[in-house]
């Protein structure tokens, strides 16, 4: 999950700058008049651009194949039912990333000229091509296998963005996520089941997580949240209406005490020893968020280089109040939350 996601943020950053590369009010050069999308189709940009991304897909898959999966052992091809693993959080995370290499896609080839429709199904084919690449390498890893609730996911993803572009011919629903590690009391401890060893929880967080701010934010399950951004706005028939443009409402999806996939036990690489936390002190569970946030792309600013900073900054949701509904049967206030 977190290498698609890296990779495709990058892209996404990349098309946002290019996109506003210059300023409204003034003449483009021809260095800025590269990165503006054509009128009509641009044939020397349509072969660039695809024997680039076709160069960039094999290489990505080259080096995903040798530096990550050749460090696990191979089988033959298998089928992995994980549907229900971490809570579903990696579920969420083939949704959102195949959301934004369908809409990375598409905005590129726009850039050629090619028409609306075209570059939208060109876009979501690009991210079930990507995609799918990846579950086979998975399908060949005795680590893992062929998911049909990551294909699921992937296609529903890749879904969201090619219905709107299609109904609406805009993003009227956006796919976000933010991230927020809780701190955990350095003292709580975890006992090995022959009662031989002894680790802490925030080892094994920050083992299985990672402690960077680029791991916690895309890697942290307990701590990500994914989220359907609304605009508000966009479905009213008044568009003269005086409710800010800007304004959307979110719906979230999250999870908590996750260390482990199905469930909170594991195996020191070590020492062997296995560890499992007591489920009544540790539930895992569910939660839905209700919240509210600010399409960063609907701010009238007319500069462009700083509507390409504020694209960028759309990948993500806005830190907000947030009503929690959990499988707990708990419903939380948070003044703050990201």
């Amino acid at each position: 999950m977190v290498s698609r996601i890296i990779f495709i943020s990058i892209l996404s950053i990349i098309y946002s700058f290019s996109i506003h590369a210059q300023d409204e009010n003034s003449d483009p050069s021809k260095f800025q008049q590269l990165f503006i999308p054509s009128d009509t189709l641009n044939k020397k940009r349509l072969w660039a651009l695809t024997g680039t991304g076709l160069a960039g897909y094999t290489g990505v898959v080259v080096a995903l194949d040798r530096v990550w999966y050749s460090q696990y052992p191979r089988s033959k091809f298998h089928f992995f039912n994980d549907m229900g693993e971490w809570n579903d959080m990696d579920k969420m995370g083939h949704l959102y990333t195949s959301y934004l290499e369908c809409r990375t896609a598409t905005e590129m080839y726009r850039w050629t000229g090619l028409d609306r429709k075209k570059s939208a199904y060109v876009g979501f084919g690009l991210a079930t091509l990507f995609q799918t690449t990846l579950e086979t390498l998975d399908a060949f890893s005795e680590e893992w296998g062929w998911s049909w609730g990551d294909v699921a996911f992937n296609t529903a993803g890749g879904l969201v963005y090619l219905g709107q572009d299609l109904t609406w011919q805009e993003q009227r629903i956006q796919l976000k996520l933010s991230s927020w590690r809780r701190s955990l009391d350095n003292e709580i401890t975890v006992v090995s089941n022959d009662g031989t060893q002894i680790t802490s929880l925030v080892d094994r967080r920050n083992s299985l997580y990672g402690t960077n701010i680029g791991q916690i934010l895309l890697k942290d399950y307990n701590a990500l949240t994914i989220w359907a951004s609304v605009n508000v706005s966009s479905f009213m028939k008044n568009k003269d209406s005086r409710f800010p443009k800007w304004l959307n409402l979110s719906i979230g999806y999250g999870a908590e005490n996750i260390y482990g996939g199905f469930e909170n036990e594991w195996t020191d690489e070590e020492s062997g020893a296995r560890f499992m936390l007591d489920p009544e002190e540790f539930p895992r569970y569910r939660q839905i968020y209700l919240s509210f946030d600010v399409d960063l792309t609907k701010i009238p600013v007319k500069n462009r280089f700083l509507k390409s900073i504020l694209a960028g900054l759309n990948l993500l949701k806005i830190p907000a109040p947030a009503v929690e509904f959990n499988t707990l049967g708990k419903v939380k206030l948070h003044p703050f939350y990201f």
